[in-house]
């Protein structure tokens, strides 16, 4: 059964990125499941720091982007929006090419709070990074 309040398609979500920080960095979203949400994010001049490793800036973009993306998904946007409270990412081994996957789940999802962790893996599924990010959701207006 579908945790989501709102219809999406991959189509979508990847026009809604258009002329953002998501379509900038070459964000692209694959997969919507039951609870999930995968995107990818090419390892190249945008997305790296000057030693030529993905910057842990990117990888917290692809986290936030995946988490605010699934937060909207949940509730009546007509009614809500959601905001970012926190975010944090431990990174844990680097990545210099190809792809990274990122794939959020949910931890929490409440009237006031929602609460997503977000993997993020190399083209091997070796994990490159863990982010868990907490969203407010907020009465629209």
């Amino acid at each position: 059964m579908s945790i989501w309040s709102v219809p999406a398609s991959l189509e979508s979500l990847n026009h809604v990125a258009r002329n953002s920080m998501i379509e900038h960095i070459g964000i692209e979203f694959l997969e919507i499941g039951d609870d999930y949400i995968k995107a990818r994010m090419p390892v190249d001049h945008r997305t790296v720091q000057p030693m030529g490793l993905l910057h842990g800036g990117a990888s917290v973009t692809l986290a936030e982007t995946l988490g605010s993306v699934a937060a909207y998904l949940c509730v009546d946007g007509s009614q809500k929006i959601c905001v970012g409270l926190d975010v944090n990412a431990n990174h844990i081994r680097s990545a210099t090419s190809g792809f990274v996957y990122g794939i959020v789940r949910p931890i929490h999802i409440g009237g006031s709070t929602q609460v997503w962790e977000i993997r993020i893996t190399n083209e091997q599924d070796k994990l490159v990074c863990i982010s868990r990010i907490t969203m407010a959701v907020l009465d629209k207006g």
